[in-house]
């Protein structure tokens, strides 16, 4: 038997998923997760897992199939475990803090930097140094720790700046200076 085309993703205990008109609905200890299914696939819910299968096998569907199926792994898994990405601020007198819900980042600049927490993400701040960014949707903890680190990206010369915990900045060697 052929395996082309279907491809199941285990539900962890404690995740109740329902489908509704191809919509894929996870319901999680930390929240809900919604993923609209492209109408070229199909779902089923055999057992304790969910099997997308492609309706044809032409180009676009073959295209959404690995697309809709990650989507639907990150939601189901996101609601059980929660996504994390971690960032560290290098630099003197660089510092972040919370005010209430909001991410305040003293960057350098003459002004502070505020970042408003979106729903569903949820941002800490170890020391004064550490930032942790975490949420149950993948692209939204994704999206919200690129914006945090483009406020002071790493520069090469220093490696001063915001960078993702484990970023490797390759460093330049500054100006020679005469002779």
């Amino acid at each position: 038997m052929s395996r082309i085309g279907k491809t199941p993703i285990v539900i962890p205990d404690g995740v109740d998923v329902q489908i509704i008109d191809n919509k894929v609905i996870a319901k999680g200890p930390l929240g809900v997760e919604e993923v609209q299914v492209a109408k070229e696939l199909k779902v089923e819910k055999v057992d304790n897992t969910l099997v997308l299968s492609r309706i044809n096998d032409d180009k676009n569907s073959r295209a959404l199939h690995g697309l809709s199926r990650t989507l639907v792994a990150n939601a189901v898994n996101g609601v059980k475990t929660a996504f994390v990405k971690k960032l560290e601020i290098i630099g003197v007198g660089y510092r972040a803090n919370m005010q209430g819900k909001d991410l305040n980042l003293a960057l350098g600049y003459s002004h502070p930097v505020i970042i408003e927490a979106p729903e569903g993400i949820k941002i800490e701040v170890e020391a004064n140094t550490k930032i942790t960014v975490s949420g149950t949707n993948k692209q939204k903890v994704g999206d919200v720790s690129a914006l945090i680190r483009s406020k002071r990206a790493p520069e090469p010369y220093k490696g001063k700046g915001i960078r993702y915990e484990g970023e490797f900045v390759r460093r330049k060697a500054g100006k020679a200076g005469k002779k």
